[in-house]
């Protein structure tokens, strides 16, 4: 499993969309993104919009509906989260989750996880939030969870958060789902990756992105896995306009703290940075969001086919 070309919806308000047609637009994305030459198209798994993109009371589908959803207006893309907080759900009920997606997408998913950030929406639905190692802990547990499950084996375990006895997941289709860590941190989620993950998506300032892949090829070698087993994207923000003035406009809605995050410019200008400073830095592939205006017909193909001939030249790589 690769995620060589991803193509991210964070964002469900479309001015001048009926609430009706919402799904509608963001079928025809995912369409757009597999004929243009995507390989996966990813989600968020949060109830309110973030800070940075919009205000929490915007609109926010619910991750794995719309990717079931999804399955079924597309046909060869990759389908999943990026990523799925650990605190909203039960893990061994997550790995039943996971692998229906895979049986009515046909193999086409991929469980995206994380340990959960987002201390409203935990608030306000009810969700413990606990403190930043106790998060941890539970991802740990989950994941001694879910990959057994993932694979057809039951799952048996008495932990301090979760509990597991002898749970099974039938029916499956595949000899197990691929399983990817997001974030950023390297004493925890980079180790958690080097132990359970096919896939880590790296989510940081693209200035700190060079050792933060020489970190997590340092956890895979401490305890023997062979570096190169553990594909590598990186979340890029795209501000991707189609002339000067809409690119200018663009970058005035970057919020400060994500600016070392966004990329500004046309497509093709966008490409030759994301080439220099992110393919540069040992990354195998991309995963973009559109914020501002994926939804507009066209943008989403433009900016995958300027993007395309890089991974594709990234994939030849020994």
């Amino acid at each position: 499993m690769s995620i060589r070309l991803g193509y991210q919806i964070p964002n469900f308000t479309y001015p001048g969309v009926p609430v009706e047609d919402t799904f509608d637009t963001v079928a025809a994305q995912a369409r757009e993104a597999e004929a243009a030459g995507f390989d996966t198209v990813l989600v968020m798994d949060h109830f309110y919009q973030l800070p940075g993109i919009g205000a929490p009371e915007n609109a926010m589908l619910e991750a794995y509906t719309t990717l079931g959803a999804l399955a079924s207006v597309t046909s060869t893309v990759q389908l999943s989260t990026l990523v799925t907080g650990n605190t909203y759900r039960n893990p061994a009920l997550l790995a039943k989750t996971v692998t229906t997606l895979d049986m009515v997408s046909r193999g086409r998913a991929i469980l995206g996880i994380g340990a959960g950030w987002f201390e409203r929406e935990h608030h306000d639905y009810g969700f413990e939030f606990g403190t930043f190692g106790q998060r941890f802990e539970r991802l740990e547990e989950a994941l001694t969870i879910i990959t057994p499950m993932l694979k057809g084996e039951p799952a048996t375990l008495d932990g301090k958060w979760y509990t597991a006895r002898g749970a099974m997941n039938n029916p499956r289709l595949r000899p197990t789902v691929p399983i990817m860590l997001g974030g950023s941190g390297e004493q925890k989620t980079f180790r958690l990756a080097a132990r359970f993950a096919d896939h880590m998506n790296i989510i940081c300032d693209v200035t700190d992105l060079a050792r933060k892949v020489g970190v997590l090829r340092q956890r895979c070698e401490e305890i023997g896995r062979d570096p190169a087993t553990l594909a590598t994207s990186y979340l890029v923000m795209g501000m991707v306009g189609e002339t000067g003035q809409e690119v200018r406009e663009l970058g005035g809605t970057v919020p400060e703290d994500r600016r070392n995050r966004a990329f500004l410019g046309t497509a093709e200008q966008v490409a030759e940075q994301l080439h220099e400073q992110v393919l540069g830095a040992g990354i195998d592939g991309i995963t973009i969001n559109l914020i501002r205006n994926g939804h507009r017909p066209g943008v989403v193909s433009r900016v995958g086919a300027a993007l395309k001939p890089l991974v594709a030249v990234t994939a030849d790589r020994p």
